[in-house]
């Protein structure tokens, strides 16, 4: 829930009270509803940020409201529209309207009219001093400052007036505000009528807000104003605090004010306020990122490394049994090995002639008994790679013997069209290449 916290400082403040934590504000708490949770007159800052975590309240809305008769109400008429040369001519179009150099003041842009823009002039050293002392309060950002006589809800009436002890808050339709002593305001009320240029005389309607002290102690200005026949006068009893006044119109969109935390002394954007909170984990997120894209690439560099050496132990190896290949290289050497593999394959494992007679030789002469094993006849088919050996033995198991020693050597035996006789056995043995 988004909560608001205006806090109203009613009189100009010095270093030495600022320093000192002398000030005193008024202050009231609005809900997302714009109901009142909480409210305060005369507490110092420490007492309201009290209120603030009482209430387990993070991240409040603030609002500074600050004496009327410290910023002054211009008009510029400047005839451009894009904002960066509106920003460029302000100071030009209003310092005839001011009473100190321009350049020592700062100036807040407001809302477009008929007659020009609004704008807030305040001297510079001022708006430091009022940044600085709503700035940084506990459980709370700052959002705005505003002119308090800005805040009056003025609604569909020409001029809207609030009474607060001693001092009158003026507000008019035009969006000017005045702050002045209340005993001035018989004086000031002739010049309430007299219309704007190239318009005619009406009734000019005003409302006077105040509490019934502060209305029974100036009887006199119903009087002033109802000797005045072109003056409406609606007097409205406050039963709530001036700040509760201001807070309420200013949350009903009833006034208009500018306000002041602009240019030099602007606040942060909205977006980056409400991440505020999560910056720390947002730090933990990107140095996390960091280092697991850090880790990444430093496994993608090993990786290479380890595949070029791979690549190149695959080529020693490959040359090493084909030297003649100038063809074969670390990217389809792969596909070469698995080529010939597959040719292997088809041709059956075809040995030559000399290599089985070699080996059959040999295991002839390892054989127990080979005196009783004679040869009758050889023959080879190179086209089907095989030996054809016609034996002959005073028993079988010679046979079998001769047969299970060249299969332990890794060739095809198999023994085919066998005789038994009286003197023993003979048979066909057939050895290919495995």
């Amino acid at each position: 829930m988004s909560y608001r916290l205006y806090v109203h400082c009613d009189t100009m403040i010095t270093e030495e009270m600022a320093s000192a934590g002398d000030v005193v504000f008024d202050w009231v708490l609005l809900d997302a509803g714009g109901d009142v949770q909480a409210r305060g007159s005369g507490d110092r800052r420490d007492s309201i940020e009290q209120v603030l975590v009482q209430n387990a309240l993070d991240n409040v809305n603030m609002i500074g409201l600050i004496p009327g008769d410290e910023v002054l109400f211009c008009v510029a008429d400047i005839p451009a529209k894009q904002a960066r040369f509106i920003r460029q001519a302000l100071p030009f179009a209003i310092e005839e309207q001011l009473a100190q150099d321009v350049e020592t003041m700062h100036l807040a842009l407001g809302a477009n009219a008929e007659d020009g823009y609004r704008v807030a002039a305040i001297d510079r050293n001022a708006m430091a001093h009022w940044s600085e002392l709503f700035g940084q309060w506990a459980n709370t950002r700052l959002t705005a400052i505003y002119s308090d006589a800005a805040m009056l809800p003025v609604g569909d009436d020409d001029w809207a007036i609030c009474l607060s002890g001693d001092t009158a808050l003026l507000a008019s339709k035009r969006g000017e505000w005045l702050r002045m002593n209340a005993d001035n305001l018989s004086m000031f009320a002739g010049t309430l009528t007299v219309p704007p240029e190239d318009e005619v005389v009406s009734d000019v309607r005003i409302t006077l807000y105040g509490d019934q002290g502060a209305q029974d102690s100036h009887l006199n200005l119903e009087a002033v104003f109802s000797s005045n026949s072109a003056i409406a006068l609606k007097r409205e009893v406050l039963e709530v605090s001036t700040v509760e006044l201001f807070a309420h119109a200013h949350y009903r969109h009833l006034c208009e004010p500018i306000n002041l935390c602009e240019g030099e002394f602007a606040i942060g954007s909205s977006n980056t306020s409400a991440l505020r909170p999560w910056r720390p984990l947002i730090a933990v997120a990107c140095t996390w990122f960091v280092l697991q894209v850090g880790l990444e690439i430093g496994l993608g560099f090993y990786q290479q490394h380890k595949a070029e050496q791979i690549q190149q132990q695959a080529m020693s190896i490959y040359a090493q049994y084909f030297p003649q290949d100038r063809r074969t290289n670390a990217g389809n050497v792969r596909r070469v090995v698995e080529g010939q593999l597959r040719q292997a394959g088809s041709d059956g494992g075809i040995a030559d002639f000399l290599s089985l007679i070699k080996q059959t030789g040999q295991q002839f002469d390892a054989l127990p008994g080979k005196e009783a094993v004679s040869f009758t006849s050889l023959n080879y088919s190179q086209s089907r790679g095989e030996l054809i050996v016609d034996l002959r033995a005073d028993s079988f198991n010679k046979l079998s013997a001769l047969r299970n020693a060249l299969v332990q050597r890794g060739l095809d035996a198999d023994i085919g069209s066998v005789v038994n006789e009286a003197s023993g056995a003979r048979g066909r043995l057939t050895i290919s290449g495995g």
